[in-house]
């Protein structure tokens, strides 16, 4: 990615603690649950988080993450995609039941620039970052050529909304 402000960077593979943090942050505790169930009894949840964060492919891969760093520490996390045209066909049955309305809702935005994650460490909250990540998305999107930003926000999450 060229052309970022000099705050932001692509992430690399070397990014997988912070973002698998950020990730967990963002869905709120989901993904940890998410990563128990797939975890080997010698592996620990944040094992698979990291296995997923270093993931060449992937809607959670390292590829798809812009950092947001202050003082050289990475203080927020952008993770997003274009969504296809036609969305991939979907069972339902055996997905977990937890996770069947938000890939509703993420097929109901097929062509659009997906905000996956959007995510800011709590000490850094309220400085306007999130902001900025999601400027970040909107440039993304149009050199995608994509139809617009989607992002599914919780109800309950007052402050992205």
């Amino acid at each position: 990615m060229t052309g970022l402000p000099p705050t932001f960077r692509p992430a690399t593979r070397q990014d997988a603690l912070p973002l698998t943090e950020l990730v967990d942050m963002a869905g709120e505790g989901l993904p940890m649950y998410l990563w128990t169930n797939m975890a080997e009894p010698d592996e620990s949840p944040a094992d698979i988080g990291l296995q997923r964060a270093q993931r060449e492919t992937g809607g959670f891969s390292y590829r798809n993450a812009t950092l947001r760093e202050q003082g050289g520490r990475v203080v927020a996390s952008l993770i997003g995609y274009p969504l296809p045209e036609q969305p991939e066909p979907v069972d339902y049955d055996d997905m977990p039941a937890m996770f069947v309305p938000l890939q509703q809702l993420e097929d109901m935005v097929p062509g659009t620039w997906y905000v996956n994650v959007l995510a800011t460490y709590p000490e850094h909250r309220g400085k306007g970052y999130g902001s900025e990540l999601l400027a970040v998305a909107d440039q993304l999107a149009i050199r995608s050529r994509c139809k617009g930003l989607s992002i599914i926000v919780s109800d309950a999450n007052t402050g992205a909304r």
